[in-house]
């Protein structure tokens, strides 16, 4: 019998569609991070109403966080922008609302990270598109690295108090070989997880690489590479799940079978809980395409039961026995609790 965790769900899009927030990349560049500078408690009360809904796992505010996004954040304190020695209190903060979010003792909490692409204007996280200064795995890990730093020079102990490091909506190849070398060389021992969307028509990752290649990438054997304690996808479309998550067993049980990694991790699942609409990362609003209800054949059931089938299916047919499954984009906490009522016996 499987073993299924419940994550949380899309902050961003929460904070936006319960509780009125506005964001664009002129005056709130760090997103949904934006809060631990403007506003922890409407933060609180987001994060809180995913810990009603009964979550085994929460994610930090964090997924944006850079030096740069920081430094583009215009306080009353800081005029100019949020200088990087500055930073640390406002990961703390994540961190400490995190934490009263709980709402069970068991919750645990992860530390969110998006990818590079999360972090340009406009955000590239679909695309893969890079600058020319980022645009290798040896910059991308170097990025990493320093941000991963960040939190483990802050006060408060941070790390510690997280029980899974999440590395969210991977794009690139090089960019999922450089999170494994750069969580292994800060000296972090937390388990961590990484994630891919595939946002394409066909299963390929935004830049062009197959399943077999993602799998390679995320377990295979490195020099100066942690292996991940899960794998798996986030922000990518329901209808698209079923045939990656097939792909995904096969190329995880014949590395098992080559002898690549010894375990079969946990596979993590959080897609997108929207009904037809794309995110337009020009307008920066979410849209719905004039043809969506053209196609006779789009599946009417509701998100938390197509997405329950999924996991069962995969269960049933696949090698995995863990998963943590949650949304991302649209997915509200009342998605989630709805999600966590489909596995409850």
């Amino acid at each position: 019998m499987a073993t299924v965790q419940i994550l949380d769900g899309g902050l961003g899009t929460s904070l936006q569609d319960q509780y009125g927030v506005s964001f664009d990349s002129t005056t709130t560049p760090l997103w949904s991070t934006h809060l631990l500078v403007s506003d922890p408690t409407t933060l609180h009360a987001c994060q809180k109403d995913f810990g009603n809904a009964g979550v085994d796992v929460l994610l930090t505010a964090t997924y944006q966080v850079s030096p740069k996004g920081f430094a583009r954040t215009k306080t009353s304190e800081y005029p100019n922008g949020i200088p990087k020695n500055a930073i640390g209190q406002y990961l703390q903060t994540a961190v400490d609302v995190a934490e009263r979010a709980k709402v069970r003792d068991s919750t645990k909490i992860a530390l969110s990270l998006g990818p590079y692409g999360a972090c340009m204007i406009p955000g590239q996280e679909y695309s893969g598109a890079y600058d020319a200064e980022h645009d290798n795995e040896e910059a991308l890990y170097r990025w990493h690295l320093d941000r991963l730093r960040l939190f483990l020079e802050a006060e408060g102990d941070l790390i510690s108090r997280m029980q899974y490091v999440a590395f969210e909506t991977l794009p690139r190849l090089d960019e999922i070989r450089a999170v494994r070398r750069a969580i292994h060389d800060s000296g972090i021992t937390v388990p961590f997880w990484i994630a891919c969307v595939f946002p394409r028509e066909d299963d390929l990752l935004p830049d062009g690489s197959s399943i077999e290649q993602v799998v390679n990438a995320a377990i295979a054997p490195v020099d100066g590479g942690c292996v991940p304690w899960g794998i798996g996808i986030n922000c990518t479309k329901l209808h698209k799940l079923s045939g990656l998550l097939e792909s995904f067993g096969n190329c995880v049980s014949a590395a098992i079978a080559a002898g690549d990694i010894s375990a079969m991790p946990s596979f993590v699942l959080y897609p997108d809980g929207t009904n037809g609409e794309v995110y337009n990362t020009t307008t920066q609003v979410w849209e719905k395409p004039a043809d969506f209800n053209a196609n006779g054949d789009r599946d009417t059931r509701s998100w938390e039961v197509q997405l329950a089938q999924v996991v069962n299916d995969a269960s049933t047919k696949g090698p995995f026995q863990n998963f943590l499954v949650g949304g991302c984009c649209k997915a509200s906490h009342q998605d989630i609790k709805k999600l966590r009522e489909e596995f409850q016996d």
